[in-house]
């Protein structure tokens, strides 16, 4: 199989571009990007000055067998390297000559500092056409050879600018064959896991391949025509996402706000029609989910029967019950609800549902305060910020808190419990349910208990839609870190349908997320096989010369 035959496949493919690149520079540097021209001469060599020449290279480390012609150098018998200035910050202007860091080779919007001309040796001048090559940083971002093409500019230390012996190499050739052995450097570099470094040692025993130089220019002039290709591959991948993301978003935002089981059907069938393109990728999927709570929310997932208890006769029921628990000291009296205004109302309600305020359907409390000084007692279990996920709990990371006998009803957890981050990620909730071990809880969480039969589950479904559109963010606090205080959360109003239908509505959002669980599945596992035969493909290609048909990627 030639690569065009698999071209899509390849481009496609989950990092597929990024794939492609390094395979055209693999191609370009073992000689398999163009056929190779009998009648080129080796590329000259000048005679090494060095007071020490360097060891020659053994054939059992050479990595690939080289076409005719072909020779491997070590990179210090064809450049001089010189170190850039070690400038002092004292040093730094705000105007004058630029002075190139690692930075600003990597990041072209990256600013620069300035010095004054005078105080530079010429040897740390470098101008257009310079080859620069950085030693020093994070692997991975830092290291690499360049081509200096933005002015006359001082070096800074850490770079070295590089000077050819002789004429062996098209400057740019030399760049791509330094850079196509980045992992034997980065292999070799010394220092901690974040700032690293290689040695000049190193640097000047780095085995390069080396082309007849007609051949180089050939080679570049087809691999600069390549990542071409690959920058118009990226550019329409991302315009392809841009443009989904913006038709996948349109047409669910249609379907979350029909304004009836009516219109929700005939706007679903346009959706139905091209299912098959809308969710081809994740994010989609993660977008059909979030429209499915809307539709929740909004009443339009299930059919309404009229003879389910109106939410009107359900509040009364949980009045009744709330001043019992108060009477009885088993709850504090609660404050009064604020009516809810007309601009919080937004859309309307079936028959029987009703819009509510948190206070009016159960009742909560922050957790226990962490004070080392003031907690004592015997040593619980307590649940955190971080313990707390969308819908589930991470307990492999449980602290324990002092309490005092007299506190533990107040703080420990029941089943049915709804546990509300009031941080980290405000709004972000799980329902807790029946453990062999008490579980209690800090004050970083709000502890929610649903009375008169209201579901926790549709509750945690309200917060999850209004969190992931937006309208959560309403109710924070805080400039910098947000936090959904208790009087917020109090404040929080949202629809509320018959108990019985709270029950059905939470049994099809459950069957419909699993859906959209096993078409995640799906399509990772998708996205796993078309990786495997990319790989596969261009691992293929890699191997085969230009002869065999491992160029057709030019056609």
């Amino acid at each position: 199989m030639k690569l065009n035959d698999g071209f899509d496949l390849v481009a496609t493919a989950p990092d597929g571009v990024a794939r492609l690149r390094e395979l055209i520079l693999s191609l370009a540097v073992q000689g398999k990007l163009l056929a190779q021209r009998k009648n080129e001469e080796p590329a000259p060599i000048t005679a090494s000055v060095r007071a020490k020449p360097l060891a020659p290279i053994p054939d059992e480390v050479v990595p690939f067998d080289l076409p005719k012609n072909w020779q491997f150098v070590r990179l210090g018998t064809v450049l001089e390297m010189i170190n850039g200035r070690a400038f002092k910050a004292s040093e730094w202007l705000s105007a004058g000559l630029p002075i190139v860091r690692i930075q600003n080779l990597n990041n072209p919007d990256a600013t620069f500092n300035y010095c004054d001309p005078g105080c530079v040796d010429e040897k740390h001048i470098i101008s257009n056409g310079e080859l620069l090559l950085s030693w020093s940083g994070t692997p991975g971002t830092s290291f690499g050879a360049f081509i200096w093409n933005r002015g006359t500019a001082a070096l800074n230390q850490h770079i070295f600018k590089c000077v050819q012996i002789g004429a062996s190499y098209v400057p740019s050739f030399l760049r791509l064959a330094i850079n196509s052995q980045l992992h034997v450097l980065i292999s070799q570099a010394q220092g901690g896991v974040g700032l690293q470094h290689v040695t000049k040692g190193t640097l000047e025993n780095l085995i390069l391949v080396l082309p007849p130089v007609a051949e180089q220019s050939r080679i570049l002039a087809k691999f600069d025509e390549l990542m071409r290709l690959c920058d118009e591959l990226e550019s329409r991948g991302r315009l392809e996402a841009e443009q989904h993301a913006r038709l996948t978003t349109t047409l669910f935002e249609t379907l979350a706000a029909s304004e009836s089981a009516h219109a929700l059907a005939e706007n679903w069938s346009r959706v139905a029609a091209n299912l098959d393109l809308l969710l081809d990728r994740p994010e989609a999927v993660d977008a059909l989910e979030q429209t499915i709570l809307q539709l929740a929310m909004r009443g339009l997932l299930v059919a309404q029967d009229l003879k389910d208890e109106p939410v009107n006769d359900l509040l009364k029921r949980i009045r009744t019950q709330k001043d019992s628990l108060i009477a009885t000291g088993k709850i504090k009296r609660d404050k009064p609800v604020s009516p809810i205004a007309d601009d919080e109302l937004l859309f309307d309600l079936p028959t029987g549902w009703a819009w509510v305020r948190t206070p009016q359907i159960g009742e909560s409390r922050l957790g226990k305060m962490l004070d080392k000084a003031k907690n004592s007692g015997a040593s619980y279990p307590y649940l955190r910020n971080t313990n707390v996920q969308w819908n589930r709990f991470e307990l492999d990371d449980i602290k324990l808190i002092q309490l005092e006998e007299y506190e533990l009803d107040e703080y420990r957890l029941q089943s049915g419990d709804l546990l509300i981050c009031e941080g980290g990620e405000p709004g972000r909730c799980a329902i807790w349910r029946e453990q062999a071990e008490e579980m209690y809880f800090q004050k970083a969480l709000h502890r929610f208990r649903a009375l008169g039969g209201v579901r926790a589950e549709f509750i945690a479904l309200c917060l999850e839609a209004d969190a992931k559109s937006g309208r959560l963010a309403d109710y924070f606090t805080g400039a910098t870190i947000k936090h959904f205080a208790g009087q917020e959360l109090a404040r929080y109003c949202l629809p509320l349908p018959p108990v019985a239908e709270q029950e059905r509505i939470i049994s099809r959002v459950v069957e419909l997320r699993q859906l959209c669980a096993d078409l995640r599945t799906r399509l990772a596992n998708l996205q796993t096989c078309q990786a495997r035969f990319a790989a596969a493909l261009v691992e293929q290609t890699a191997a085969a010369g230009p002869e065999a048909g491992g160029l057709a990627l030019a056609a």
